[in-house]
């Protein structure tokens, strides 16, 4: 008994608290609400009885549990419906590109930001940390008053003669990219940043002595050493990306549907929650993937350090 009482007692009872409280966080704000979704996706409608049957009866002395997996298959039965299985691969393919394209543009500004003077870099980073200084909303309503038929940009390329009449970019996927791209942008640039400032120059210049070119110095020296970088602002942006829902709906059209909108769709229009908490529990699976990859390459590289 005494050794038991001893196993139980933490020798390091700040050490058990500073890892118990992110673990408690995680069970009570995740795992629980999870659980909570899991269980409406495995039940089935009632009508009149909002918003399911529950999964455990009792009856007759017998315990009775009633799993409806009919909601997760219908999302994948394409000979019937192939609404889901289109959306969740346009939800991963805009999610990709916006990917791509913030990495495009974030890493050179990151890497001038990070080869700036230090006098400078505070006001460089917080023209990056600016837009998170207002609403995520009123951004999103203004790239529409900037990409509507008669918004500014429409009005500054008709007054500069580039176009006769306004060019329909609202409602499409170029306003979808626009929107995505600026919203997650900073995403891409931080993490990059701060893997860049802490790279050796001594490495470049002992490039440069050996007669490697700037170009070849970046692909062969710069870019291999900010991997850890692009890989964490990748999982960033492309992760809430999936599950994007103002940006789609308030910028993009019928042909950039994602399963965002979808999902809200299931929920307040049709009020059918199980099968939007199945939409939910199939978004997550997706997104814990390459978060699962994302861990597996940190433990990786951390090992890696170490040796």
């Amino acid at each position: 008994m005494r050794k038991l009482i001893t196993r139980l007692i933490p020798r390091d009872p700040g050490r058990s608290f500073v890892i118990g409280v992110p673990y408690l966080w995680l069970i009570l704000f995740f795992l629980v609400p999870f659980l909570i979704v899991l269980k409406i996706s495995m039940s089935e409608m009632q009508v009149g009885v909002p918003p399911f049957k529950p999964l455990f009866g009792w009856a007759d002395d017998f315990l009775s549990v009633r799993i409806y997996l009919g909601n997760l298959f219908s999302l994948f039965d394409v000979a019937n419906d192939n609404l889901y299985a289109v959306t969740y691969l346009s939800s991963l393919k805009y999610a990709a590109f916006t990917t791509l394209l913030c990495l495009f543009i974030g890493f050179p500004f990151a890497y001038f930001l990070a080869r700036s003077r230090p006098t400078i870099r505070p006001v460089l980073m917080m023209l990056v940390m600016l837009p998170f200084w207002t609403s995520f909303l009123l951004r999103v309503y203004a790239w529409k008053g900037i990409l509507a038929n008669h918004g500014v940009l429409n009005n500054l390329m008709i007054w500069l003669g580039v176009i006769d009449e306004p060019v329909r970019m609202l409602h499409t996927p170029f306003s979808l990219m626009i929107g995505m791209v600026y919203g997650y942008l900073p995403f891409m640039v931080l993490p990059l940043y701060a893997n860049l400032v802490k790279l050796d120059v001594r490495f470049l210049e002992a490039a440069a002595d050996l007669g490697a070119t700037p170009w070849k110095a970046f692909w062969l020296i710069t870019v291999p050493l900010s991997k850890s970088g692009i890989v964490a602002g990748s999982m960033l942006v492309f992760i809430p990306c999936v599950g994007e829902f103002v940006i789609p709906d308030l910028l993009g059209g019928p042909e950039t549907l994602m399963i965002g909108r979808v999902l809200w769709d299931e929920l307040f229009s049709n009020n059918d929650w199980p099968r939007a908490a199945a939409v939910a529990v199939v978004t997550i699976l997706l997104i814990i993937v390459p978060l699962a990859i994302f861990n597996k390459y940190q433990a990786e590289q951390q090992g890696g350090g170490r040796t």
